[in-house]
């Protein structure tokens, strides 16, 4: 796998043979997620961000998805990557879809979507999941070709294991013939171990799509919690209810410590086949809090010594 392919135009978190690998070079290609229904948080995003840096959009459900448009336009007209979210399940039917492609496009200028099933028993519209909205050529039609899916360390409880393998290997034939440059952005979690293991096995299966591996920002416990119950990471929850001495770290040091069990758990050469694009911050402590943080950590902090 070349070091350099990433449907983001970013380059592949490189290789580090023999010497120590700082926090600065894990985190130089990161991502966050935005609220687009908040301007005061689009604001402070232009301000704080750095330009080509990637910012994802969330669709909150039961919101107009078309509110997405003019945050990403001001966010992509200050220089910033916009990636919105297209949640499959909440589309009212085709016509709401193809508006919010080309609106996307036509009025802010947006070069990729994040895709995702989304988290509703009963489709509001024609489409089931996120391989029904690629198929239907929606997005191609408008020029986009630059595609992310959503990925699960920890598996979904609302979807069986077996499934959400057969799912996605289906998304990934279907970007190969159809000419779809497509990645995979993952839930947050808080322990290495899951991470190392999806991605290995994703690799394993012959799936050698760029991946964004998520991790929660600093934030409290008790929010951290809350959006683990929110988000199914059962796993992840466990580590931070049976383990206080790694609950608190996660707080004092926001996911240092699982950036540093992610490098100590890869020797360099696997590096590039495990294809990790970048990291990508869920905010659950503020974007302040996040990019504080990020910034700290570029000083050039040890993570690990390869061997």
């Amino acid at each position: 796998m070349s070091q350099t392919f990433s449907i983001l135009n970013i380059a592949f978190m490189p290789s580090y043979a023999g010497r120590v690998m700082s926090l600065g070079e894990m985190l130089r290609d990161y991502s966050v997620e935005l609220v687009p229904s908040s301007p005061r948080l689009i604001d402070s995003a232009i301000d704080r961000l750095q330009p080509r840096t990637l910012v994802s959009l969330t669709w909150v459900p039961g919101s107009n998805p078309m509110q997405m448009v003019a945050p990403a336009a001001k966010l992509r007209h200050a220089g910033l990557f916009v990636m919105p979210h297209v949640g499959a399940r909440h589309l009212q039917n085709r016509k709401q879809l193809e508006e919010l492609a080309a609106r996307l496009v036509g009025e802010a200028g947006v070069e990729r979507v994040l895709i995702v099933g989304g988290d509703r028993r009963t489709p509001a519209g024609p489409f089931d999941s996120s391989l029904a909205v690629m198929r239907s050529g929606a997005f191609q039609r408008v020029g986009i070709v630059r595609m992310a899916v959503a990925g699960f360390p920890e598996g979904n409880p609302h979807i069986a294991e077996e499934n959400l393998s057969e799912a996605l290997a289906a998304k990934v034939s279907f970007a190969q013939q159809d000419g779809i440059r497509l990645s995979i952005v993952t839930q947050f979690c808080f322990s290495a171990d899951p991470i190392l293991i999806y991605l290995r096995r994703l690799r394993d299966r012959g799936i050698d799509v760029p991946v964004r591996v998520g991790l929660a920002g600093p934030a409290g416990v008790i929010t951290l919690l809350r959006y683990a119950v929110r988000c199914g990471v059962g796993n992840s929850m466990r580590v931070l209810t049976e383990n206080p001495a790694f609950a608190k770290a996660l707080v004092d040091s926001g996911p240092e410590s699982i950036l540093r069990e992610i490098a100590a758990g890869v020797d360099h050469p696997e590096w590039d086949r495990l294809g990790i694009a970048g990291f990508h911050f869920y905010l659950f402590g503020g974007l302040t809090r996040t990019l504080e943080w990020i910034a700290a950590s570029k000083s050039g902090k040890a993570v690990a010594v390869y061997t």
